[in-house]
C-alpha cells in the first residue's frame, strides 16, 4: 500500500469515527462525556527492511469533549497498551474508557471498531435477568449472537479484560450487566448500525413489557432465520455500507469539521 493511499484510508477512518460520535449524540445515545467508540487504524507503511514502523494504533475521543463536538482532526491516536501517541487537543483521553475496549482489539484482529453506550434502555435491559428477549425484529437479529459479561465495577481492573473477551467469544454484541451495552463492527458504520438496532431492541421490549399484556415471542427456528436474514443483508450491495451512507448524510457537511462555539 502507498504511503498516499494509507493516508487516505486513515483519513477515511477519522471521518467515519467523527460521524459515528456525532451521530450518538443525535440519536440521544451518549452519556455526556463518559463511554467510547474506538477504530482501528490500518496498519503503518513497512520500513525498508520489511518491518512495521508502528505498532496497532488506534483512535479514540479526547477526554473532555461531547460527542457533538468531535472532529476528525480531534481525535487521540493511542496504542493497544493505551500510550497515547498523538493528541491534537492536548485532552487525553480517559484510561478506564479504553480498558474494554483494548481487550476486544487484541482478541478479535477482525474487529474495526467497539462502541459502548450507557442509554437508558441499554442500562434498563441489562438490569433484567432475561435479557434480551426474542419479541422483535430488530432483536431477532441477535439469537444466539449477544454475549452477556457480569457487572465487576466501573471498569479499572486489567484482570477483567480476560474475562470479558471470553464472555464476548465470537459475537459482535454483548449486553455489560447493570452497566450498558457494547457492539462491534468489521468497519465504524457495521458497528454503529448494530448498536441503533441493539438500542432500539431494548427500547421496544420495554415498552412492550410496560404494557402489562401478554407477550409474543418468536420461536427459535423463525429467529434463526430472521438472524439469517440480517447476515445476508449485511453483506448485500444493498447492506451496511449503503445504509452506513445514508446516516452519515444526517449530519451537516462537511460533518467532520465544523465549527465549534
Amino acid at each position: 500500500m502507498s504511503a498516499r493511499r494509507e493516508t487516505e484510508t486513515e483519513a477515511g477512518v477519522r471521518r467515519d469515527l467523527a460521524a459515528a460520535y456525532r451521530l450518538i449524540a443525535l440519536d440521544g445515545m451518549d452519556d455526556g462525556i463518559s463511554t467510547h467508540i474506538s477504530a482501528r487504524l490500518p496498519e503503518a507503511e513497512p520500513s525498508g527492511e520489511g518491518r512495521h514502523d508502528e505498532e496497532e494504533r488506534f483512535l479514540l475521543n479526547p477526554f473532555g469533549l461531547r460527542f457533538e463536538e468531535i472532529r476528525a482532526e480531534d481525535l487521540v491516536t493511542v496504542a493497544a497498551d493505551g500510550t497515547v501517541l498523538d493528541d491534537p487537543t492536548g485532552l487525553g483521553i480517559n484510561p478506564a474508557g479504553f480498558t474494554i475496549h483494548s481487550a476486544i482489539h487484541a482478541a478479535r484482529p477482525e474487529v474495526a471498531c467497539v462502541l459502548h453506550t450507557h442509554t437508558v434502555a441499554g442500562v434498563a435491559l441489562s438490569c433484567l435477568a432475561e435479557g434480551l428477549a426474542p419479541l422483535n425484529q430488530w432483536a431477532l437479529q441477535f439469537h444466539d449472537r449477544l454475549a452477556y459479561h457480569d457487572y465487576e465495577g466501573i471498569a479499572l481492573d486489567l484482570d477483567e479484560r480476560q474475562r470479558l473477551t471470553d464472555d464476548l467469544g465470537p459475537h459482535m454484541a454483548m449486553v455489560l450487566r447493570q452497566h450498558g451495552l457494547l457492539t462491534c463492527g468489521r468497519s465504524v458504520g457495521e458497528a454503529f448500525l448494530r448498536m441503533r438496532d441493539l438500542e432500539r431492541s431494548c427500547q421496544t421490549q420495554l415498552a412492550a413489557q410496560a404494557t402489562g399484556q401478554p407477550l409474543l415471542a418468536a420461536s427459535p427456528a423463525m429467529a434463526e432465520h430472521v438472524a439469517r436474514q440480517y447476515e445476508a443483508w449485511a453483506e448485500s450491495p444493498a447492506g451496511t455500507a449503503l445504509a452506513w451512507q445514508a446516516e452519515r448524510r444526517r449530519l451537516p457537511s462537511p460533518f467532520h469539521s465544523p465549527e465549534r462555539g
